[in-house]
């Protein structure tokens, strides 16, 4: 057995210290007549907190899991089968053609910016072009999460690093009711992808990375990268049966592999082809299929240029929005292609010696 190593974390909060918490939500004047109320909600979210009600609604595994007995959280079971559902309709040759259209910038004109981005503008590039094509979209918009209420994507909280068995896929870090860590959307993302036959990224860079909203998402899509299926073989988060399973042999099973991707990456004084070369990297190694070098664009617009008339600059870079057209087209194709079965994979069939 290898032991778990232990004594980074502090200590639960006292009452008093979730007290000063709990009432930072509410310090608006505002909720001062309902203050008798608020005592009352915070008693009840101090004991969920105290008595560590993560799942507060659970049912048994049931018979297709290594333990029908385990008192599963029913909000993952049932996440867990509508990806079930969804991987098979994804499948299916009589379904539609499907592109996600993930934007990954922070920004749009319904939070402190006022403006949209020009993240977004490429986007809908993109889409009129797989429309044009018959191919149906789905677009994530990620600067939800900086004008939508209450609306989180929770860090990632590194599972796998632990034992990958412990990282579930989908994930059931979240909901945990008793810290308040709810409105994960993650759940709704995960059927996204796995709904979609080909997925293309549009972002920024923000200080030579991606903007921290499409970094959460990556991160936390690290269970579709070996992650369990079954966390009743780990009892929900028993680290020391995550270790003990991982050291058995364990298949790292790549859940989003096969699908086409493609990338549009701008920025405007640097850090372009690296943030461009992490995605392809990450894309490559959870093993979807790029659509070609036309779908891997990274371009400057407005090069050392003021913000404030940057929306001007897109409009007339024509050639920009053209290579934006091009690794929408280049996507369509590649998913044509995939789906009859002539997309050219040469090393699909090779056998890799290291299953990490």
């Amino acid at each position: 057995m290898v032991k778990p190593r232990t004594g980074q974390a502090p200590p639960p909060l006292t009452q008093d210290e979730f007290h000063i918490q709990f009432r930072k939500s509410f310090s608006d004047p505002s909720f001062n007549q309902v203050k008798e109320a608020l005592t009352q909600v915070e008693q009840v979210a101090w004991l969920n907190y105290h008595n560590g009600h993560k799942a507060p609604f659970t049912e048994k595994a049931g018979t297709n899991f290594a333990d029908p007995d385990y008192d599963l959280s029913v909000e993952w079971k049932a996440s867990s089968l509508r990806l079930a559902q969804l991987e098979i309709l994804q499948k299916d040759p009589k379904t539609p053609s499907r592109v996600l259209l993930i934007c990954g910038s922070a920004r749009n004109d319904g939070s402190c910016p006022g403006e949209i981005s020009k993240t977004w503008r490429l986007t809908n590039i993109a889409k009129k072009t797989l429309e044009a094509e018959n191919i149906e979209v789905d677009l994530l918009d990620l600067s939800l999460l900086t004008s939508t209420y209450d609306k989180h994507i929770y860090p990632c909280k590194a599972c796998a690093s632990t034992a990958m068995p412990l990282c579930h896929w989908p994930c059931s870090c979240y909901p945990n009711h008793g810290q308040r860590q709810t409105n994960d959307w993650m759940a709704e993302i995960y059927e996204k992808w796995v709904s979609a036959h080909a997925i293309i990224i549009l972002t920024p860079v923000y200080w030579y990375q991606t903007p921290s909203v499409l970094k959460l998402m990556i991160d936390r899509l690290v269970c579709a990268d070996g992650g369990n299926p079954d966390p009743t073989t780990t009892s929900g988060k028993s680290a020391v049966k995550a270790k003990a399973l991982e050291l058995k042999g364990w298949s790292y099973p790549k859940h989003l592999a096969g699908r086409v991707y493609g990338l549009v990456v701008h920025g405007d004084v640097a850090g372009i082809e690296g943030v461009r070369r992490s995605l392809s990297d990450w894309l490559d190694w959870m093993g979807l299929v790029d659509a070609g070098a036309a779908a891997r664009l990274d371009r400057m617009i407005g090069y050392y240029q003021s913000y404030a008339e940057s929306h001007t600059v897109l409009d007339q870079d024509l050639d920009i929005q053209e290579e934006v057209r091009n690794v929408a087209r280049a996507v369509a194709v590649a998913v044509n292609e995939l789906r009859v079965g002539t997309l050219s994979q040469p090393d699909k069939a090779l056998k890799r010696p290291r299953v990490k």
